[in-house]
């Protein structure tokens, strides 16, 4: 059962999104607004991750990766594949849900195979294929090599080894035809790489209101409690300093590595449990439960120190890559072990000054930031909200998935 092996933090996610701040799920995205051919949706998508997108740059396919409609095919069945996990019960897509953003909003943290618990929250992949290195401690740096460890860690996909997944996708008659049509070769380890990192490049999207406003030069797009946010944002609170906003786009990401206070923060908590902790047991019934009854049920939680365990480096304990900020109304639970739920959690916490320990970034200070400057600045983060969102789920359920 899930419950018998999954940490507390991930057991305790759906409380805290539905029930233990008042706060409710988003409305999932739905695709009908924007329906896909499906004979002809690879087509849209293979425009759109060769095309530049109002607020975006181009984006940087490999050389020896040129995307194509037959290699997008590929990858979004790839992604959507659960017997590419052990037990033929995981997918990519059940982590990185369409309707969810490609993100999960109901788990701070993933689960694996048979419930294992993974420390980190699942990221949104919308706009992945800008992001180098990935992951959020950046021990990968490309979406061609990425794949991999999902697949063989033991609390994700639970593969006995990467050669496996290779041999399995071999003998499985219905990829043939779709290996053929995109490498003229059968399956390897190469070509599904390749494959998944072009359907993940085709999961770009630009044009919010932010983006009409700031690049596209409509004053109209963005309303004036969003504008007062962009000057806090860009001024007083100093967010862009990480959060970068270039002359002619913005990834609202530095993609570097800063230590905020918060994974040491979260880790002194880890060490340091509640006496009990709410647990919703119905829609909008909360009991306060004995932190000793949670953890029988649970595998133990797992220290995270970051970029450390990549680089093994005592400089980068804590430290974690910033992350890119568009979509975010699309995107919660936010942090890398998904603790915080709403916007205004995280607003609060780098208003007054993050966790306050000595060697955080210095950039991570109180800000001083009134209530009214504080919706300010969440009203400037929902206008990164991009248009087209239906479109990108309509393509990705043009097809039944694949839970064989």
């Amino acid at each position: 059962m899930i419950r018998a092996v999954a940490t507390a933090l991930t057991l305790l996610a759906p409380a805290a999104l539905a029930g233990e701040h008042g706060t409710a799920l988003p409305v999932p995205i739905s695709a009908e607004t924007c329906p896909a051919d499906p004979e002809s949706w690879t087509k849209a998508a293979l425009e759109r991750s060769l095309t530049p997108q109002l607020g975006l740059p181009l984006v940087p396919h490999p050389v020896d990766n040129p995307p194509t409609e037959a290699k997008i095919a590929l990858g979004r069945k790839l992604f959507f594949d659960r017997r590419l996990s052990i037990n033929r019960t995981m997918s990519c897509a059940m982590c990185h849900v369409p309707e969810q953003g490609f993100a999960n909003w109901e788990l701070a943290t993933a689960i694996g195979v048979e419930g294992r618990s993974v420390k980190r929250n699942a990221p949104s992949v919308i706009n992945v294929g800008f992001l180098t290195p990935l992951f959020h401690d950046g021990r990968d740096p490309a979406l061609e090599t990425q794949f991999v460890a999902p697949l063989v860690a033991r609390n994700e996909m639970a593969n006995p080894s990467i050669g496996h997944v290779v041999a399995e996708l071999t003998h499985l008659p219905d990829y043939r035809p779709l290996f053929d049509a995109a490498f003229a070769a059968p399956a390897s380890l190469d070509r599904i790489g390749q494959a998944l990192g072009a359907y993940q490049r085709s999961l770009t999207l630009g044009d919010s209101a932010f983006d009409r406003w700031y690049f596209g030069g409509n004053e109209a797009a963005m309303g004036a409690a969003a504008q007062r946010g962009f000057a806090l944002f860009t001024g007083k609170a100093d967010c862009a300093s990480c959060h970068v906003i270039e002359t002619d786009h913005a990834l609202f990401t530095d993609q570097a590595f800063h230590d905020t206070g918060y994974g040491r923060m979260r880790e002194e908590r880890r060490q340091n449990p509640p006496a009990s902790h709410p647990v919703q047991v119905a829609p909008g019934v909360v009991h306060q439960l004995d932190f000793s009854r949670i953890r029988s049920v649970s595998a133990p939680r797992e220290a995270d120190l970051g970029r450390y365990e990549v680089t093994e480096e005592p400089a980068d304990r804590w430290k974690f890559r910033t992350p890119g900020l568009r979509n975010l109304a699309v995107s919660a639970p936010y942090m890398h072990d998904g603790a915080l739920t709403t916007l205004g959690e995280v607003l609060e916490f780098y208003n007054t000054g993050g966790a306050g320990h000595p060697d955080q970034d210095a950039r991570i200070r109180p800000l001083g930031l009134s209530p009214e400057e504080l919706a300010d600045i969440e009203a400037f983060l929902l206008a990164l909200t991009s248009e087209g969102l239906d479109c990108l789920v309509s393509e990705a359920r043009s097809h039944p998935p694949d839970n064989y």
